[in-house]
Formats: structure tokens, C-alpha cells, sequence
């Protein structure tokens, strides 16, 4: 009797499922696509009606040949890759490789992989759908389109080897609008004001200047923080309201693609890209002592916060069990989403809820382990009832002003029992304490103190993420590949988390800006994705949206071609001369920046490193201010002399000096700023 065949993307995917399937079924992995768009040409057929032309990837052709053989011999051929449009596309492109009856091929598809969900599945086996079909090929096409008509152009302009891309390039642009917020950045000065009393026994209580009486009052200024220091000298603080109160902290949502990586680059420090890969492993199947082969966790490519009503039963059942009824919620199973569903998948979550972390932790890698805890305890506390605190808030006044104090304590742990990312501490001991209305409170001290606003953050993985989803920007599969392949070209670096642009991505950004508008609108993108919804649930046609398109695309690129054209430069020759030669040096620009070269070339081979200066002193040492930058490509000012001085500044130094401290301005947007942030000087640059 034939078998079946049942052809999964990997071998791990592969081996989990044959345990399930038996004897009758034979499991073969293709190793993801068998055929694709040529990597040598556009591949697409612009005059016919934006045809793909896909071929057999090179190096596919051995295993294809098996599959097709394995093929004839099946009596079904069921495609179990992965349940979403990358999936059903690669199942698709099966179909067509394998040359055999299309009656005898099935799609089927599984959210985890479970015994009891593989063998369902194939109950519900199905058509390949074409309309997921169609969305991954307009996307593809799209992405093909923008990629390859648009990265020569910035070979031209910068250097071969860069690249451009319809995601890949608005990531960039929001990055990049970050660093010149970032830049343009000029602190503003404000005040706290605190007051600290002494309790019976040895304990204090703070409180927080509020205003004056019930108008609340910011503090900007030291003068300002005197005149109300001098007013309340020899006043009584009388305490005039206790409020005490209860409030409730809800459990978080089970994983998204999106929360999983933002949760696991701030509490694991793993990247996006480490993060998928671990999670795959997960999903696809882990050896489990006593127990075989088994994938531990439900598909990890969703943007849906949806949970079964097995899984949410399951989860009830073994939170009444472990913990007690009174931790189970009582609210309905799931949250309805503001947006569509990609996929209709579920939330990410452990198959089995009763695998709790530490029964498997001998079975796992220390990063698997860390992982699938994550994710179990997530889940476990999306399905138990929220924390709840008392608190209380008083209020303290004398003379015409009121300070504040309030904490909280935790009163029913609830799922912070399981999982709590920000342990909640009591700010103070008032809850303690035995202050009543109409106590005269015992003065122990003010504690002023001096700030200055903060720019906004520098963009991390788990930030750009969350504002890439935000924004509507790419699908979860694509967060993890876009920020891999900006930082592979260097457009982006890394430090301590932060993400930072370099001089190449800033010329990439600016040359995108310029000519291609529409492709970095964030607007635009966004939108996009939306059509491709449009494409998967069968309301658009996926060749009317390349078409309408297209048009605008050719002409922004034979725009761009004559702006390049006209605006590129030769090489800028400098001060410096070749040792070798003697010949003046020439400016070059490679893949991690300017550097300067022998204009000599092939005859002379001379190179140096590229110090640009700014014409601006060094306070320290009057040398010169070069542009320098950290060992990942992050720009600075330093002084030339370095290491023998030590001055730099991330900002652009100015050839101002502060009038209060005579330290050097800096340059800030439009503003110079003294760069002793004590200080606190800054004017408006002249026009």
C-alpha cells in the first residue's frame, strides 16, 4: 500500500511529526522555498502584466527530485508548511515543482505541533488557498521591484554592495528622524522639591511639593524654589486629607511576535533575530526526556492575542491547581483585537501548560530554557486574575503651598504570583504608619534638587519594534529580517542596546528622502499592508496593486537617475600627502566611512584614516576638532590629539564660548548649548 507523504520546511519540523503520523506516513523536509525569483535578474515580467518568473533555486535540485519521486509512489501529498502567506506560497510553489495529479495534493496547516492537532488536521485537509497566496506574491514582487531598481542608484551615488528596501528603508527613515530629534534636542532646567518628616519610631515620611493649595505648581527655576523655601521657613505642615483606596493592575496579554521579542530583548537581552531563531526551536520540536520529541509552543509569527478555548480551559485548570481557585480569572477568555488578525492564528503559548519550565529544564538549552519559561509564565498570568494594592494618598500644607506623599502595598499578589517584569515596591511607609487628619507633622528637612529634561530615547531593538508595529510598518515575520539586514549593511550599530545611525545610513537615508519619497512614507507602508489584507481576503486583484504601483516607482527612479547623475562629485582632495608618493591625498568613502586613498591608484596603494576637521579649536588643548568615530561606527568630536587629550563631545562643538562658564557651546538644532549641562546656558543661533 502507498504511503502518504506529508512535506514539511525543516528536518526538526519533519522528525517531531513523523513520531505522530505513524508508519503510513512518510515526512520529507524541503528546506524552506523550492523555487524563487532569480537572484541575477528582476525576474519580474514588467511588460507582461508583472509576471514572476520563478525558477528552481540552485542547489534545490537533488532534494526536488526526491520529493517529486516520493511523490509519484504517495497516495496523498499533504504540504504542512508553515500556517501563514510565506507558508501557503512555499506550498504552492511544491505543488507546481512536483509535476503530479493536483488531486492528489492536500494543504494542511496547524497552529501547534501536537499529536492531537497534526492528526486533526489532516481530518480537515484542504485547497491551497491562492488568495495567501497572491498576497506574499504582491508582496514579493513589490519588495523585488523597489530592491533591485532602486539599490544601483545608491551604488552609484555611495558604493556597490548597499541596498534598498520597501521596509528596510522606512525602519531606517524612522531611525534616522529619531537621531535628528535626538540632536536638535535643547534641555530644559525644572526643580523638585521634596519635604522628609520624621514618624514615630525611626521611620520618614517624603512628601512631593504639589502648588499652592489645590493649583499645581512646576518648579523651573532655583530663584523660584528660594522664594517658596523662604516662605515656608518656621511654618507648621499640618496634614489636611487621607485618602485610602484600592486599585487593580490587570495581567498582561499572552505573546505576540511583536511583545516576545520587546520582553525578550529587555528581560533576556536576546536580539530579534536570536529571539525567532530560539522560539523556531521551540515551535518546531525539542527532544523531552520521558517524553520523545515534542514542539513546546504554539506558531510564533502572529500579531493575535486570541487564545483557544482548549488552551484557555487548560490553563484555568492547572492555575486552580497549582495555585488555587482564587487566582483563576473570572473574565471572558479573549480581548477583542482594534485591528485584523494576521493569519487568525493564536497568541504564542506553551502546548502543553502542565510542562511547567522546571519539570523540562534538564531537556533544554540555558537559552531555550529562559525562552519557553518566559513565554509559560506570560501565559499562565494572561489567564489569572489581576493584582490588587491598597493605597493612600495624603495631603500636607503650610501656608499657602501643599506637598503630597502616596504608596501602595500589595494586598492579593494575583498573577504577579507567576509573572511580574517591574516588581512594584511601597514607595514609603505611610500605610504603616499612624498619621491622622489634623496632625501637625514633625519637619525633618527640604530636599531640593535640580533636572533637566531628557531627549527621547535612542531606539532599541524592543523600541523599534514596538514602533514599527505601531506604526503599521511590515508583519511580525519581517521585524526580525529588517533589522538584520540594516545592520548588516552598517546603516545602523549597536551599542549597549542602543541603536545608533551611521554616515553611511544617514547618506542612504538622505538619498531615499530625496528621490523616493513614497518609499520611505510611513503612511504609505502602512497602507500597503493594508491592501495586502485586501489581496488575502479576496478583495483586490494582487496585480492591480503592483500596477497601480509600478508608474509612480519608474518615474521616481528616472527622476533619480538624472538628479545622481548631476549631483555626483569627484574626489575631494586634501592636505594630507602620501608618504609613498607624495602625491596629494584624495577623500574616498567605503563601507564604514570616509578614508583617504592615493589618487595614485593601482600604481600606489596608500591609505590612511580620514580625520575630518570642523574648524573648531580644542578647549583643551587648542589642536583641532576632527570627526571621529567609535569602533562600531558611531560618530563623535574628539580632539586630533588624542589619546594625549581626551576632549570629545557626541554633539557638534561651536567656536562659542559659554559667557557664564567660558566652557565651549555646542550646536543643538537651533540653539548653541554650553556643553557643562550644569550650566544650563543656551541661546538662539543668529540667522
Amino acid at each position: 500500500m502507498a504511503k502518504n507523504l506529508v512535506i514539511v520546511e525543516s528536518p526538526a519540523k519533519a522528525k517531531t511529526i513523523k513520531k505522530f503520523l505513524g508508519s503510513n506516513y512518510e515526512v520529507i523536509a524541503s528546506n524552506g522555498h523550492v523555487r524563487d525569483l532569480p537572484k541575477s535578474t528582476l525576474g519580474v515580467d514588467i511588460e507582461n502584466d508583472f509576471e514572476p518568473k520563478y525558477i528552481t533555486i540552485r542547489g534545490k535540485g537533488e532534494l526536488l527530485a526526491k520529493l517529486k519521486k516520493e511523490a509519484k509512489k504517495a497516495s496523498k501529498v499533504y504540504l504542512a508548511t508553515d500556517p501563514d502567506r510565506e507558508g501557503e506560497a512555499i506550498s504552492w510553489h511544491l505543488s507546481y515543482a512536483l509535476g503530479i495529479d493536483p488531486k492528489k495534493i492536500k494543504r494542511i496547516t496547524f497552529n501547534e505541533i501536537t499529536k492531537e492537532t497534526v492528526k486533526a488536521s489532516i481530518k480537515q485537509a484542504r485547497e491551497i488557498d491562492m488568495n495567501l497566496v497572491d498576497a506574499q506574491q504582491a508582496r514579493r514582487v513589490l519588495d523585488r521591484m523597489v530592491g533591485y531598481q532602486i539599490s544601483p542608484l545608491l551604488w552609484n551615488k555611495v558604493k556597490r554592495g548597499l541596498s534598498a528596501g520597501r521596509v528596510q528603508s522606512v525602519a531606517l527613515r524612522i531611525i534616522c528622524d529619531r537621531e535628528q530629534e535626538i540632536n536638535d534636542f535643547v534641555a530644559d532646567e525644572y526643580w523638585s522639591l521634596d519635604a522628609s518628616f520624621n514618624l514615630k519610631g525611626t521611620k520618614k515620611l517624603q512628601a512631593k511639593f504639589y502648588g499652592e493649595s489645590d493649583k499645581k505648581v512646576e518648579l523651573k527655576t532655583k530663584e523660584q524654589v528660594d522664594k517658596i523655601l523662604s516662605e515656608l521657613k518656621g511654618k507648621k505642615f499640618k496634614v489636611t486629607d487621607i485618602k485610602n483606596g484600592e486599585r487593580t493592575k490587570k495581567p498582561p496579554l499572552p505573546f505576540t511576535t511583536s511583545t516576545l521579542q520587546q520582553e525578550a530583548s529587555k528581560l533576556l537581552n536576546f536580539t530579534t533575530s536570536k529571539t525567532m531563531r530560539i522560539a523556531q526551536q521551540l515551535y518546531e520540536g525539542v527532544d523531552i526526556k520521558g517524553k520523545g520529541t515534542i514542539g513546546l509552543i504554539s506558531y510564533l509569527r502572529t500579531d493575535s492575542t486570541r487564545i483557544s478555548d482548549e488552551a484557555d480551559k487548560s490553563a484555568k485548570e492547572y492555575i486552580a491547581s497549582a495555585y488555587g481557585e482564587k487566582y483563576v480569572t473570572d473574565v471572558s477568555n479573549n480581548v477583542a483585537s482594534k485591528k485584523k488578525i494576521q493569519d487568525a492564528h493564536e497568541a504564542i503559548r506553551p502546548t502543553y501548560v502542565d510542562l511547567s519550565p522546571a519539570s523540562i529544564k534538564e531537556s533544554l538549552s540555558r537559552e531555550q530554557f529562559r525562552l519557553y519559561q518566559l513565554i509559560w509564565k506570560r501565559f499562565v498570568a494572561s489567564r489569572m486574575k489581576p493584582a490588587v494594592y491598597d493605597t493612600i494618598s495624603v495631603k500636607i500644607d503650610a501656608g499657602n503651598y501643599r506637598f503630597t506623599s502616596a504608596a501602595s502595598k500589595v494586598k492579593f499578589d494575583g498573577y504577579m504570583s507567576v509573572y511580574s517584569s517591574d516588581n512594584e515596591k511601597e514607595a514609603n511607609n505611610v500605610i504603616n504608619s499612624k498619621i491622622e487628619i489634623g496632625d501637625v507633622l514633625d519637619f525633618d528637612e527640604f530636599l531640593p534638587e535640580q533636572h533637566f529634561t531628557q531627549p527621547p530615547a535612542h531606539f532599541t531593538e524592543a523600541s523599534l519594534v514596538k514602533t514599527l508595529e505601531e506604526q503599521g510598518i511590515g508583519r511580525p515575520s519581517t521585524y526580525s529580517p529588517t533589522i538584520s539586514t540594516i545592520l548588516a549593511r552598517r546603516y545602523i550599530i549597536k551599542e549597549n542596546k542602543n541603536i545608533y545611525v551611521t554616515e553611511l545610513g544617514e547618506a542612504v537615508n538622505n538619498i531615499m528622502l530625496q528621490a523616493f519619497t513614497s518609499i520611505v512614507d510611513v503612511n504609505f507602508t502602512a497602507n500597503f499592508e493594508m491592501l495586502l489584507d485586501g489581496v488575502e481576503e479576496g478583495n483586490i486583484k494582487w496585480k492591480t496593486v503592483v500596477s497601480n504601483f509600478y508608474p509612480d516607482l519608474a518615474e521616481a527612479i528616472r527622476t533619480a537617475e538624472e538628479k545622481l547623475e548631476k549631483i555626483e562629485i569627484a574626489d575631494e582632495v586634501s592636505d594630507v600627502v602620501c608618504d609613498e608618493c607624495g602625491r596629494n591625498m584624495v577623500i574616498k568613502y567605503g563601507p564604514h566611512g570616509k578614508f583617504l586613498a592615493c589618487p595614485g591608484f593601482p600604481d600606489c596603494r596608500q591609505t590612511k584614516s580620514y580625520l575630518e576637521k570642523i574648524g573648531v579649536s580644542c578647549p583643551k588643548c587648542n589642536s583641532d576638532i576632527v570627526i571621529r568615530k567609535t569602533q562600531k561606527g558611531r560618530k563623535y568630536f574628539g580632539c586630533e590629539k588624542n589619546p594625549d587629550c581626551d576632549f570629545m563631545t557626541w554633539q557638534k562643538p561651536s567656536d562659542k564660548k559659554c559667557p557664564t562658564c567660558g566652557n565651549v557651546l555646542l550646536e543643538k538644532g537651533n540653539k548653541y548649548v554650553c556643553n557643562d549641562l550644569q550650566c544650563g546656558y543656551s541661546e538662539v543661533k543668529s540667522k
